[in-house]
């Protein structure tokens, strides 16, 4: 068995026998895995629950393109402009120091509540790795390919669409596999302080309840539909890569 499969499988079994160890011990407050899997089982079978998991992929993976088609432009145009860089570098930094969960009140307030704000608050999350990551993956192209391209007669836009950005695309989607998790985390953030019908309102109320065995269930669910969306991701990114090597 490949190291890749059998390292997690291992983990995964010590993080299992840990937890049926502790959760041996009787406390209330941690639910057993059987526990678990039978309210996760309950869960996936009820047609309203995948409506809140529905309603949050639309706000993480919306918040995570609306971010994406911000950042790519402005990501060019530092690439391009020295005195657009120097601008807007201090900015990017300050802003990284505002929690979003300090902005998601203020979202409330302009854009009210429902699915917008929480996709809005997804995509200020996402803006800043996929932003990092689309400069440096524009600045470390191969200048003797971009000066090739120019001699050969290509315009501003064909050596941006047909050389920078396909070279530039595997580091561009790491930024983007890193945002799309991120995107995730801030559905679940802005539902829980906003409000909404996916699975932060459903959390929400488990935590009222003091419905743990419904939380571990639901907590699960997020981390299969982040690590799916991260694995995909990065298979796109690795494909990217090879196409890269062969040209």
């Amino acid at each position: 068995m490949k190291r890749e499969v059998l390292a997690p499988v291992l983990l995964g079994v010590v993080l299992l026998t840990g937890w049926l160890l502790t959760a041996g011990q009787g406390s209330a407050l941690l639910p057993t895995p059987g526990a678990v899997a039978l309210r996760l089982a309950i869960d996936l079978t009820d047609p309203a629950y995948w409506a809140y998991v529905g309603f949050t992929l639309a706000e993480a993976f919306g918040g995570a393109v609306l971010g994406t088609l911000v950042a790519l432009p402005l990501a060019v145009l530092i690439h391009r402009s020295p005195w657009a860089a120097a601008a807007v570098h201090p900015f990017l930094g300050a802003t990284q120091a505002i929690p979003a969960i300090a902005i998601a009140p203020l979202l409330v307030l302009w854009l009210d509540y429902g699915l917008v704000p929480v996709m809005v608050l997804c995509a200020l999350i996402v803006f800043f790795p996929i932003l990092v990551s689309a400069v440096v993956g524009l600045k470390h192209v191969d200048a003797a390919v971009v000066d090739a391209g120019r001699i050969d007669g290509a315009n501003s836009w064909a050596l941006l669409t047909q050389v920078e950005m396909p070279m530039a695309l595997p580091t561009i989607l790491a930024g983007v596999r890193n945002g799309v998790t991120l995107a995730i985390t801030g559905a679940i953030v802005g539902e829980m302080v906003m409000g909404g019908s996916g699975l932060g309102t459903v959390l929400t109320v488990q935590r009222a309840a003091v419905d743990t065995a419904g939380m571990f269930a639901t907590i699960i669910v997020l981390c299969v539909v982040a690590s799916g969306a991260y694995a995909l991701i990065q298979l796109w990114e690795r494909r990217s890569r090879i196409i890269e090597s062969l040209n």
